[in-house]
């Protein structure tokens, strides 16, 4: 079965859990690393002849258009990432609008085609907010990957479907929501193959879970950022727990995903669910 590998596309500096070091007002005077980490990320997929869907961040698009020709030009996906990494739960309708307008913008910068998907920064998009899928259907959004059915600290909607399903906007228009993958044990959600997740936990347990995704006949969902395969990237003293979500087995990163790349079969979200809709889709609602 044709698993999703995506990628959400920003600097190291960029993440939630350095946002009180590092505002997007100091974001220019931080030495960049995402244009060698994107390369390397392309070399990876390149050696096993996958294309994935890259969701970029509006910020990083409009300082570096050449990010977008590049995927797009090498046959990846494109999605948008929001402009600024901000919180969704925390923005107006008004806000979000204006920030997906321009990461939009911002993207179509470097390539202009068509954008159809939005994963939110620290997937915090509250799917009762029904002005955010009346938001995107209004761009032109096809499909949402951020409502991560699992509970955490951040973000996280634990009752939500875990699989595809419909969102209905209106009578005529609807978006595909996508969550990441989890794992159900003793009544609860745990998220696997993306992130922290991908790195915390042994190799064993992302490939025993997708193994059982695709058994019941649902894709699984990997994701992760440019930065997680980047070493040598510089160490801040921040907050414990920060330092402990962001640098914890960044050296196992690309290890991991190698062996998915090579034990599983990948393709960008467009490709995946071009399939067969009905095995993966859930409940609508």
């Amino acid at each position: 079965m044709l698993n999703c590998i995506t990628i959400d596309v920003e600097d190291w500096f960029c993440v939630e859990s350095f946002r009180d070091r590092f505002p997007i007002e100091a974001w220019d005077k931080q030495k960049t690393r995402v244009l060698s980490n994107i390369v390397r990320t392309c070399e990876i997929l390149d050696e096993y002849n996958v294309k994935a869907t890259f969701f970029i961040l509006g910020w990083v698009a409009e300082k570096f258009p050449e990010i977008a020709d590049y995927l797009n030009s090498n046959g990846h996906e494109i999605g948008s990432h929001s402009y600024s990494h901000g919180l969704i739960f925390k923005m107006s309708p008004q806000e979000f609008r204006e920030d997906t307008i321009r990461s939009l913008e911002a993207i179509n910068a470097g390539a202009d085609i068509p954008i159809r998907g939005y994963r939110a920064p620290s997937f915090s998009i509250n799917p009762r907010h029904e002005w955010v899928w009346q938001t995107l259907a209004d761009l032109g959004f096809s499909y949402d990957s951020s409502v991560f059915p699992v509970l955490h600290d951040i973000y996280g909607a634990p009752n939500a479907p875990r699989f595809a399903h419909e969102i209905h906007v209106d009578e005529s228009r609807s978006i595909l929501e996508i969550p990441p993958s989890t794992v159900r044990f003793l009544g609860k959600n745990f998220g696997v193959g993306g992130g922290g997740y991908l790195r915390f936990f042994p190799y064993w347990y992302t490939a025993r879970a997708f193994k059982r995704l695709n058994k019941l006949g649902f894709p699984g969902i990997v994701y992760f950022h440019p930065w997680e395969i980047d070493v040598n990237q510089p160490r801040i003293d921040a907050k414990f727990k920060s330092r402990l979500r962001h640098y914890t087995n960044l050296k196992t990163t690309e290890i991991k995903l190698r062996k998915l790349l090579k034990n599983f079969k990948f393709g960008p979200i467009r490709d995946v669910f071009d399939l067969d809709r009905k095995k993966q889709i859930g409940n609508k609602i």
